[in-house]
Parts: C-alpha cells; sequence; structure tokens
C-alpha cells in the first residue's frame, strides 16, 4: 500500500482494468486485507474457494473448503483448466469446554494447536474442527484459527456451518447463503485430537517461528519496544473492540510503539463510529490503514535489534522488515496489555479491566468500495505501466539436466528465504527480472549473480531439507528463482504450497 513511487498504482490500476475487461470484481486500494473483506462481503459454507494468498483458508471460518494456491494456478482455474492434489488426510479436531474469556482467544488456541504439531504437522492433510467446543467460537474467531492452519502447512481447514454460522451471515445482511454443514455420523479420520478449550492460557510465539510457542506467562518480565495489533489473523471489529477496551484510559508505555491496523474498511468504519477510534488514538496507538503493512514488511519495521510482539501469522526472521529484530506472535489482547504495561505480562494478572465481547446482532454494510463486473467490456483497455512486465516462459524440461550446486540450505526454507518481501521489493513483484536480483538475498547476497553467470552454462540446483518453501504461496518464490536458471530443487520434503 507504500506510495513511494510510480509502481504499486500502476499495478493498482493495471488489476483494476484486468478485473474490468475479464469480468471479476475489485476491491479498491485500501478497502482492506483481502481475506478479512471476503469473509464479510463473499464467503459462504459449502463454497470452494481457491485464492492467491496462502491464508485464504480463513474462510474455512465460514464452512467453506478454502485453499492458498499460486496466482498462475488461479490463473489456469480462470480460464477453465481442473486444479489438482494430491487427496489429503483429513484430521479431526475435537473441542470441548469454553474459553476463558476475555483473556483467551482464538489465537491461543491456534498458537497451542502449532505448539503441538508443528509447521511440519500439516502438511498433505486438512484439519476438521469439531465436538462441543465449536459452539463456543463465532466466526470471525473460528476464521482467526483456519487462517493460521496455514502455518501448520495445512492444505485448508474448516468448521461447520451451523447457528453460529447462520448467525454472522445474518448479522452482515448475507442469511441466504447459509446452509448447514457438517460431519457424517460416521465419518473416518486418519487422526483424531482432543482440545480443551477451558486449559488453554495466553500464548506466544518466540523468533523466529510460529511454531516456537510457549506461555506468556513464561517470559514475564520480558520487555517489548514495538507492538503491530492487525493483519488478515486478528483484524476483526471483534479484535478492534477488544483492543479498544484494554487500551481506554490507558497510555502505551513510555519507549513503546503501538501501531494499529484494522482488517478492512467496514471495520474501521464501524469502530470509528463507536469512537473507539479515538481511545486507540488517545492512549497514544499510530493508526494505520486497513491493509497487510507491517505483517509483510510493508512499513511499520521494528528498530535494530528490538523485540516487537504481533498479533501476526508470521514472525520469520527479516520479515518484518528488519533483519536483527526479535519478533513474537500474540493474542490481540495479550499485545494490548504489552503495550500498556512495556512488558510481557500474562494478561490475566495485569490488573487492566477489559469488556467481554458481544457478538452484535447488526454489522454496518458498506460495499461502496467493492467495483462488480460490468456487463459490457468491449471498450474496457487494460492500463499496463512500464514497471509491469510479461511472465517469462521457461523452456520444455529437458531430458537430462547436467547443473552446478548452488546453494544447500536446511529445514523449513521459508518463501521469504527465498525471495524476500517488503517494502523495498514488493513494488517489483509484477517484473521477474527485477526482483530475481534479490532471491535468497538473506542467505547468500550473492546468489542471483552467480546463478545468472551459470545461466549459460547449465543452469544451477539447490540442495534442501525438510518443509522446504513453507509459508506463503508467492509464486514468485518459484518463477524468480527459474529466471536464474535453476533447473531443480533437490529437498528431503517440500511444503504443499510451493
Amino acid at each position: 500500500m507504500l506510495q513511494t513511487d510510480y509502481m504499486n498504482p500502476d499495478d493498482h490500476k493495471f488489476l483494476q482494468t484486468v478485473a474490468a475487461k475479464y469480468g471479476a470484481y475489485f476491491s479498491r486500494p485500501g478497502n482492506g486485507i483481502c481475506h478479512q473483506v471476503h469473509l464479510e462481503q463473499f464467503a459462504a459454507p459449502g463454497k470452494i474457494a481457491l485464492g492467491t494468498d496462502s491464508h485464504t483458508p480463513t474462510g474455512g471460518g465460514m464452512g467453506m473448503i478454502a485453499i492458498g494456491v499460486g496466482g498462475l494456478d488461479v490463473a489456469t482455474v480462470m480460464a477453465g483448466a481442473p486444479f489438482e492434489l494430491t487427496m489429503p488426510k483429513v484430521v479431526k479436531i475435537n473441542f470441548t469446554g469454553k474459553l476463558n474469556r476475555p483473556w483467551v482467544t482464538a489465537m491461543d488456541v491456534i498458537l497451542e494447536i502449532l505448539r503441538r504439531l508443528t509447521v511440519k504437522g500439516g502438511v498433505g492433510k486438512i484439519f476438521e474442527y469439531g465436538g462441543a467446543g465449536v459452539k463456543d467460537l463465532n466466526v470471525p474467531e473460528r476464521a482467526t484459527i483456519t487462517n493460521m492452519g496455514a502455518e501448520l502447512g495445512a492444505a485448508t481447514s474448516i468448521f461447520p456451518s451451523d447457528g453460529r454460522t447462520k448467525f454472522y451471515l445474518k448479522a452482515v445482511g448475507r442469511e441466504t447463503d447459509w446452509v448447514e454443514l457438517k460431519a457424517d455420523d460416521d465419518a473416518e479420520y486418519s487422526e483424531i485430537i482432543n482440545i480443551d478449550l477451558s486449559a488453554i492460557e495466553p500464548m506466544i510465539a518466540q523468533p523466529h517461528s510460529p511454531d516456537n510457542v510457549v506461555t506468556v506467562k513464561s517470559l514475564k518480565g520480558t520487555k517489548v519496544d514495538q507492538i503491530c495489533i492487525g493483519s488478515c489473523t486478528n483484524s476483526s471489529y471483534q479484535a478492534m473492540k477488544t483492543v479498544a477496551s484494554v487500551l481506554k484510559g490507558n497510555t502505551v508505555a513510555e519507549g513503546v510503539n503501538l501501531l494499529i491496523n484494522p482488517g478492512s474498511k467496514q471495520v474501521y468504519e464501524m469502530v470509528s463510529r463507536e469512537r473507539l477510534i479515538a481511545d486507540m488514538i488517545s492512549s497514544g496507538a499510530r493508526m494505520l490503514e486497513a491493509s497487510c503493512g507491517p505483517c509483510i514488511g510493508m512499513g511499520g519495521a521494528p528498530g535494530s535489534g528490538q523485540i516487537s510482539v504481533r498479533s501476526y501469522n508470521r514472525n520469520f526472521q527479516g520479515r518484518s522488515g528488519t533483519k536483527d529484530a526479535f519478533v513474537y506472535l500474540a493474542s490481540p489482547v495479550s499485545c494490548a496489555v504489552f503495550a500498556i504495561k512495556g512488558e510481557m505480562v500474562d494478561p490475566r494478572e495485569s490488573g487492566i479491566k477489559i469488556a467481554t465481547f458481544e457478538e452484535p446482532s447488526k454489522y454496518l454494510i458498506n460495499r461502496s468500495f467493492i467495483i462488480p463486473p460490468l456487463k459490457d467490456t468491449s471498450d474496457v483497455k487494460v492500463i499496463k505501466g512500464p514497471n509491469i512486465k510479461d511472465v517469462p516462459v521457461k523452456e520444455p524440461l529437458k531430458d537430462r539436466i547436467e547443473a552446478e550446486v548452488l546453494l544447500k540450505v536446511g529445514d523449513n526454507i521459508t518463501t521469504d528465504d527465498i525471495m524476500p518481501a517488503g517494502s523495498k521489493l514488493l513494488p517489483f513483484r509484477s517484473n521477474i527480472p527485477k526482483i530475481s536480483e534479490f532471491v535468497f538475498a538473506g542467505i547468500d547476497a550473492t546468489f542471483s549473480k552467480k546463478a545468472n553467470e551459470l545461466k549459460g552454462k547449465g543452469g544451477c540446483i539447490i540442495i534442501g531439507g525438510e518443509n522446504y518453501g513453507q509459508g506463503s504461496s508467492r509464486e514468485h518464490a518459484a518463477m524468480a528463482p527459474m529466471f536464474l536458471g535453476l533447473q531443480a530443487v533437490i529437498a528431503k520434503a517440500f511444503a504443499r504450497i510451493h
């Protein structure tokens, strides 16, 4: 969303004109994070969605099969080709009990699951949530859990569509989209995991992986420098209202920067009309646009060597925009408490009062910023700025490959490791030749130069460990190395999304 030059606004205009030309809905720049907007405006139980971002499974909180894939995968499906994947195993997670609200949240639930299963625990699997405890969770809370199923490496995650689903759809003006969906009585699963919601306490993921999870109380007294609240995981109306309740009448601790990015313009408007933004601002919070923002390194980078705690979904090293920062992941409630206290503290022992959230029976509805498809597209011209280059096409696979091994890496290499993001590089996402100059820059700054030198000599090979390519569905992590002449990646195992 940062517009420091012509490239990002050119991309916005290109996307808008392509959507108009080919009959797609277009969410205008600044309208919000696609997953939050989709949940509000489009998600419906029983439907299938393919999205060009790894957190597309957010829709699973609505009872959808929503799968994150690469942009080229979606393009081929839009052109009429089928989407194929290896049949995943189906794992049932049975919830019992109720969350100890308001201090324990859905974020703590998924962090506990990550603690148990790790970032490789969902590879080749779909997680299906069930049990009596699911009735304790509303749709935005369910969406938080399915959203971070991506961090487990799962193909997707899904909740049943029940009375809570119907209540939410009615509240957002889409009750006719509701259908009941639940597992068959004789359904069989490859594995069943039982979790008592009432036993979960505030959790936190330590640097530099979402599965490096411990209890918040175990880190009591750890000083914090920056707090970021929002992202596609925790930027709903519920999250924002709860955070405002914590901040009201309090002041952000000296030496702490608090940044807040609501998930959509609709959420922003709703909390504004309730004067909750005033409570945030008066506490010292810095309000950001409704966008991914600091999660992907688009602004909000922490200072050198600083500790940043975020209600986001990933804390890979360098992803924040600062290579030597220490990024933790926690719930919006914990984050807000940390911001006030200036250090990590179990929110249950903070002494701060917080109102228990009551799910609204009617949400503010604003569809003004979504442009629907045109009936007649014959006069639409696609506008393509100078930084937008054609996608390079690789030559057919050879019968025999002879190439030099240029890089050897370990386990859990992320797409951020392969193709870094951030405000300096993301504007080049429409320009593969340019963005390829930064492939593996955080691991070997000379990789691109050496790969280019080998390009005319048979290319290069990468050796990897387990779970190679975990994280984002960013196809640039495949396309840019391919452009540099990469012939093969030989790894013990690949993440599905790569």
